[in-house]
């Protein structure tokens, strides 16, 4: 029980214990307080989703951050159009686009007009999706605990405390401003997917183990596992831990049966094709083609990071400290530590199990998707809970209870603190950028437009100003249009925007040659509001 967890070598069987959440096992108190000991069980990972989900209603009607704001505009008018996703460009995959979408019109049918609804509804879907992501931890380590349960190795004592783990951790980190877990984005989003496909992973290599063979069971859990895995990559292109794991269990599975690796190998790949046809399919319906999404999610992302290594100024190297210690001070880093540091018995030292092998695989990926982001939010972060969720069942298998329950507890001490003082702290005084948001609802017409420059587009999202420009963030016009050739063309041209919002004295920026479109802007524009550092402008009468 305290050694590395061997998933290669142990046999399993396949009856799950009561009340779903958590495997059955021998029990002293026996059959009755065995169930008992279960619905306490189920009970604490409900309790804890029911919590995850409270801590996000202080946020619920905050205002709009960027990407929220940028991605409802994006999803409200996705269809046939002049760029990638109806009128505008983004670098994110279809999935996420439809995920907003849904959000959007569930707050039309709550809200007629205001944008208020809009809001709501996508923190209430994010909410969702961290309470499910909870249940979901507490399904994956089910599934991971009992590979060695059929052995006799894990009690039913360990293996409850390993399901409530695992949910403890996802809530914990899920939750936390410092992951910047307040900003419904691709990675929150996406974590529901990535849980629910390794889970999926798992329980394929569970039955695979029991028969031997790739058999009808097994086979419909890699094609699952394949499907999700899409979608998990369908909603943050970076966020392909499903198929990472799929992998290292295939190799696991290789040793013992080179004939059942194939076959699941097919089942998993079956479920890939058909994952990705259907989101390829919905996406070239609404008029965004493969070529489109491939240029956005893959070429795009080399070309911007070498714009950001080129020319990123010192504040995004700053971000990376503040991403870094924020993975440090949370606690994150020592659920890591704790699953890795060699123990005084047991295989620790030697050949690592499928289990062990699989974590650091995942968290491996994770660290390249957080460092290759290059901009360094810290909504990155949240891509790292599946792994920190799989290091903490490592932790609880290796007999290091102790160690998982005092980080965890740390960590939720400063979960919970930091989301107090941001909830207090987000009651407080309008900021300049709800000043302007104002400030252009109240002024603007029907049939207005606007430009931000660059990289807020939740300004105009709460305005209810569509932009005739496709750029809506700062990034995509330092690859695609950093002479702003594409920008001086429409401010000379007849569907020239009505309002300018410029962050800045000007539209130069790292990266931005604003030298052809400024000279426009001055001559076409009247400044008519100044807010801190956010200069207005709106159009001369002809």
């Amino acid at each position: 029980m305290a050694g590395a967890v061997d998933l290669d070598s142990r046999p399993v069987a396949d009856a799950a214990g009561p009340g779903g959440l958590v495997p059955g096992g021998p029990s002293k108190p026996g059959a009755g307080g065995a169930r008992r000991a279960s619905a306490a069980t189920v009970g604490l990972v409900l309790a804890l989703a029911t919590l995850s989900v409270l801590a996000r209603l202080p946020f619920v009607v905050r205002p709009l951050s960027p990407d929220e704001g940028g991605f409802l505009m994006v999803a409200a008018q996705w269809g046939p159009g002049a760029s990638l996703y109806g009128n505008y460009w983004v670098d994110r995959p279809p999935l996420l686009i439809t995920l907003f979408s849904l959000a959007h019109h569930l707050g039309g049918l709550a809200d007629q007009g205001s944008g208020v609804g809009g809001a709501v509804a996508l923190r209430l879907v994010g909410a969702a999706c961290v309470g499910t992501s909870v249940l979901l931890a507490a399904a994956l380590a089910r599934a991971v605990v009992r590979l060695d349960r059929g052995a006799g190795h894990v009690s039913a004592r360990l293996s409850r405390f390993v399901v409530v783990g695992a949910a403890a951790t996802a809530a914990t980190f899920l939750v936390s401003p410092m992951f910047g877990a307040g900003e419904v984005d691709g990675e929150i989003l996406a974590v529901p997917f990535v849980l629910a496909g390794l889970t999926a992973a798992f329980r394929a290599y569970a039955s695979v183990r029991s028969a031997g063979r790739s058999g009808a069971g097994s086979a419909a859990w890699w094609a699952t596992a394949g499907v999700l895995a899409v979608a998990a990559g369908g909603v943050k292109q970076n966020m392909l831990e499903v198929f990472v794991v799929v992998g290292v269990l295939l190799v696991a599975t290789s040793r013992r049966s080179p004939r059942a690796a194939i076959g699941a190998a097919a089942a998993f790949g079956a479920g890939v094709v058909a994952g990705a046809a259907a989101l390829l399919g919905w996406a070239a319906w609404h008029g965004t083609p493969p070529a489109g999404i491939w240029d956005a999610v893959v070429t795009f992302r080399f070309q911007a990071a070498a714009v950001i290594a080129h020319g990123a100024p010192g504040t995004a190297r700053a971000r990376g400290l503040g991403v870094a210690g924020a993975f440090v001070t949370t606690g994150a880093l020592g659920v890591v530590v704790a699953a890795f540091v060699p123990g005084r018995r047991g295989r620790s030292a030697g050949r690592p199990g499928a289990l062990l092998a699989a974590t650091a695989a995942v968290l491996v990926w994770e660290g390249i998707g957080v460092v290759g982001g290059g901009s360094y939010w810290l909504h990155y972060l949240i891509g790292t809970v599946p792994g920190l969720v799989l290091a903490a069942v490592t932790v609880a298998l290796r007999g290091r209870r102790r160690a998982l329950g005092a980080v965890v507890a740390y960590a939720a001490v400063v979960s919970t603190v930091a989301v107090t003082t941001t909830a207090f702290a987000a009651a407080g005084a309008p900021s300049a950028s709800t000043t302007v948001e104002h400030y252009l609802a109240t002024h603007a017409r029907a049939g207005d437009t606007g430009v931000v420059g660059f990289g807020d587009p939740a300004l105009l999202e709460a305005a209810h100003l569509p932009s005739p420009y496709p750029q809506l963030w700062s990034l995509p016009v330092r690859v695609r249009d950093p002479h702003l050739s594409d920008l001086n063309a429409l401010l000379e041209g007849p569907r020239r925007p009505t309002w300018i919002v410029v962050d800045g004295d000007s539209l130069a920026s790292w990266g931005i040659d604003a030298s052809l479109a400024q000279p426009v802007l001055e001559r076409e524009y009247r400044q008519v509001r100044t807010v801190d550092d956010w200069h207005v402008y709106h159009v001369r009468p002809s």
